[in-house]
């Protein structure tokens, strides 16, 4: 485990987080550590940045097709509990060393939360969940608790909201998602095309695959974009394209795209935009209709297709937690239980893999 921030650094950050006064606009700034700064108090060590090189080196030998097993990203829809978090991946990495002659599993760190319209936006904005916000005290807990995690041996996964999220904690991550409502985001895009690891982009939200396909060529392409340096710099970013991108198929609008039909046609929408045709699906939101348990039979579903001969079928994505369901957030909270989307529980997931 990681040491706290110590009381010189907590110190610093203090005065970081000091407030200017509020601008004719109604805006308010408050000043935060630079990525650079959060990374240098909070290292990770040359074990753990070499076996994260490893990591997202396995995930794209699965997407090439050089490695016949499939991923699994799985983990709870966001974690609000670092205590909770902790001992779910130290269950979820001794079954990974169980199944991993079939699957390579990886575990979803989701810190940021995209909202429909207000609401909890994840531990890395609010970690108190106090409706206030504290990024300052959010940076440093998402990010120790992906060492802690990473320590664990299990390669991480994310959901990128804000590209300068990722320059604080990007470096720990060994797989990241574009999610429905961003996909087609230019500034995303963008930001992908300089990533170092695999990216997974979903479907649009009507369950459309064709901005997916765009984004995968757009992120494949060196790009210039405004952006900021390790230490806090304005900066004219040139990324060098990233080729390691692929579709995730999620549904939309409740309508599914998990069945061997539609997998069939976004893999025939890759081939036609001249890319790779391995594809993850997503066995929840829209595909399981937010009915959390339909995710254990989709999950068998498309494995018994990818038995069946189907090659693209290179991933799942589950949401799992060490209970069953969500909660509403309050003073009684379950330990384990998601406070956003609801999940499977540990038994159903432990089973689940198993049996697949």
């Amino acid at each position: 485990m990681n040491m706290p921030l110590s009381p010189e650094t907590t110190g610093r950050a203090d005065a970081l987080s000091a407030t200017t006064p509020e601008t004719a606009s109604s805006q308010r700034e408050t000043l935060l550590p630079t990525a650079f700064g959060l990374q240098a108090e909070l290292p990770a060590s040359k074990r753990l940045r070499s076996r994260i090189d490893g990591h997202r080196e396995a995930i794209k030998r699965i997407f090439s097709g050089e490695d016949t097993r499939t991923l699994v990203v799985i983990g709870p829809c966001s974690i609000h509990d670092e205590v909770a978090a902790l001992e779910y991946a130290e269950r979820l990495g001794r079954l990974a060393g169980e199944i991993s002659d079939r699957f390579l599993v990886v575990m979803r760190a989701y810190l940021e939360k995209p909202r429909t319209t207000v609401g909890w936006k994840g531990l890395l904005y609010d970690p108190e969940r106090t409706g206030a916000g504290d990024l300052a005290q959010g940076l440093v807990r998402s990010r120790r608790l992906l060492l802690n995690l990473g320590e664990m041996g299990l390669p991480l996964a994310t959901e990128a909201l804000s590209p300068m999220a990722m320059d604080y904690l990007g470096d720990l991550v060994s797989w990241t998602a574009i999610g429905a409502r961003t996909t087609e985001s230019q500034i995303h895009r963008e930001m992908v095309s300089g990533l170092p690891m695999p990216v997974g982009f979903k479907n649009g939200t009507d369950g459309s695959v064709a901005a997916a396909v765009n984004a995968m060529k757009s992120a494949a392409h060196s790009h210039h974009r405004l952006g900021v340096t390790s230490q806090g710099a304005p900066a004219m970013i040139t990324t060098a394209g990233n080729r390691h991108t692929h579709l995730v198929l999620r549904g939309g609008h409740g309508v599914t795209n998990y069945d061997a039909s539609s997998i069939g046609e976004a893999v025939k929408a890759l081939t036609g935009a001249g890319l790779h045709t391995g594809v993850m699906v997503d066995c929840s939101h829209d595909n399981a209709r937010k009915q959390p348990a339909r995710q254990l039979d989709i999950a068998r579903d498309v494995m018994a297709q990818k038995a069946a001969g189907n090659a693209s079928i290179r991933g799942l994505m589950l949401e799992s937690f060490l209970q069953p369901g969500r909660q509403d957030d309050g003073p009684d909270l379950i330990h384990g239980c998601s406070l956003t989307d609801p999940c499977i529980g540990w038994e159903q997931t432990e089973a689940l893999l198993t049996s697949l």
